[in-house]
């Protein structure tokens, strides 16, 4: 870990939310959920169906991330981030229900960051091709819900030391909006 890289604990507050910057390297020790589009979708059907989540967000942080099978010894296979954009559907609701940071890869939609924005949230880049790496960060993990789904079921991770980036924050600075802007892609 960088001598600048800011320690999350979590669950986080907005007002510490809104300090983080687009740019900052952070590191999460605390409890994580995983969750790619399929539990998504259950989880939003869920909320509109029954009034509840199969977890309480308030605070937290969910990882886009379907893990492979862990090996004897192992608490969790790799874990690479997936792509946030397959959320963007989604999101917004989570985020009124207080999620404060999402983790995936890639960019995600103009909505997404103005829920963002509205309700102090930010989403953080983890970089793919990782997984074995992020991996060994997770000191625990848990089927939360949706077991049905093999490795896309939520997952409640206790993880110690989970860096990323900050790639889009609260005020909307746009990691991946400048790097277009700036290369001309």
């Amino acid at each position: 870990m960088g001598e600048n890289t800011k320690k999350i604990t979590l669950p986080i507050s907005e007002a510490e939310v809104r300090k983080l910057k687009a740019g900052d390297t952070v590191s999460i020790t605390g409890v994580v959920y995983t969750a790619r589009d399929m539990a998504h979708k259950y989880i939003i059907e869920g909320l509109l169906a029954k009034g509840s989540l199969p977890m309480d967000v308030k605070g937290q942080a969910i990882y886009y991330t379907g893990s492979t099978p862990a090996i004897p010894g192992q608490i969790i296979g790799s874990c690479g981030p997936g792509s946030g954009y397959r959320m963007d559907p989604y999101a917004p609701f989570l985020i009124e229900q207080g999620l404060r940071i999402m983790i995936g890869k890639g960019p995600i939609n103009k909505t997404v960051i103005e829920a963002m924005k509205k309700h102090g949230a930010v989403y953080l880049a983890a970089i793919g091709g990782t997984g074995a790496i992020i991996a060994r960060t997770v000191k625990k993990a848990e089927v939360v819900a949706y077991e049905n789904l093999g490795p896309d079921a939520i997952l409640r991770l206790e993880v110690e030391n989970f860096t990323s980036i900050v790639a889009i924050d609260s005020n909307g600075n746009n990691l991946y909006a400048e790097a277009i802007s700036k290369f001309g892609q």
